[in-house]
């Protein structure tokens, strides 16, 4: 009878050091309350950027601008959102360099989050918050691996002087007018590089004036620019860079809207 309450006594010790126990476990929950602060500062860091308005969505989100001699970047409003202090400044896309350095540390700053900036001869990569997030070294970058290279299907044609466009793969006789996509009429043509091959942007000169149509000989942007750069403005961010006085360049869209 003795050992039997010895017995319980011992359980009746041993249940009190167990729930004792659990309760001062319970109380060390403030590292839950760690964790909840963390997850909420990440959805913080993640939350989207007011000022990055979407207007048009064929368009980039932020736009390069210059402005007294510098660049910088707007949104699709015009507002500066990176400041203008930078002699180069490109559209944000992909860096095949750093996409494929052998440092894999900064392999994530060729992404299209990113892009390059030049200021007082020194190249980065910045966000889309203006931040520098990179300076770019010799050592880091790769070598680009080029996939496939899409044949345009449509090339300029010069007849006595003008210029007009054919479907090179159906071209036969020069002269039947019906073998051309557009009769040459125009002072020069230039075919802008493009991921729709079937309907590329062209840029085109009449009455010494530059405008651009497409390959139906619509016109996409009216003739009344001195100039219209032939460069990757349309591959990279659908859009022309356009002077009328031959000094002053910037960017307009497909509506012929000034950015």
């Amino acid at each position: 009878m003795v050992n039997m309450k010895n017995i319980l006594n011992f359980f009746c010790v041993f249940i009190s050091i167990f729930v004792f126990s659990q309760t001062k476990s319970l109380k060390k929950l403030p590292v839950k309350n760690g964790t909840k602060t963390t997850v909420k500062k990440e959805f913080a860091d993640t939350k989207p950027n007011p000022d990055l308005v979407i207007v048009h969505q064929d368009l980039p989100l932020l736009i390069p601008k210059k402005e007294n001699g510098k660049f910088g970047y707007v949104n699709q409003n015009g507002k500066f959102i990176i400041k203008p202090e930078y002699h180069i400044a490109v559209f944000f896309y992909e860096d095949c360099n750093l996409l494929n350095s052998p440092n894999q540390k900064v392999q994530k700053f060729g992404t299209d989050e990113y892009a390059t900036v030049e200021k007082d001869m020194i190249s980065y990569r910045v966000d889309k918050k203006g931040k520098r997030v990179y300076q770019f070294k010799d050592a880091d970058l790769g070598k680009c691996k080029f996939g496939d290279y899409k044949q345009q299907l449509y090339q300029a044609y010069v007849l006595n002087g003008f210029y007009g466009v054919i479907e090179k793969a159906k071209f036969v006789n020069a002269a039947d007018y019906r073998d051309y996509k557009i009769y040459p009429q125009y002072q020069y043509l230039y075919i802008m590089e493009g991921d729709d091959i079937e309907n590329p942007m062209i840029v085109a000169s009449h009455n010494d004036r530059f405008g651009v149509i497409d390959v139906n000989n619509k016109v996409i942007i009216p003739f009344e620019y001195s100039n219209i750069k032939r460069n990757f403005s349309w591959k990279l961010g659908r859009m022309f860079e356009v002077t009328k006085d031959g000094t002053n360049y910037y960017y307009i869209d497909v509506r012929n809207k000034t950015y």
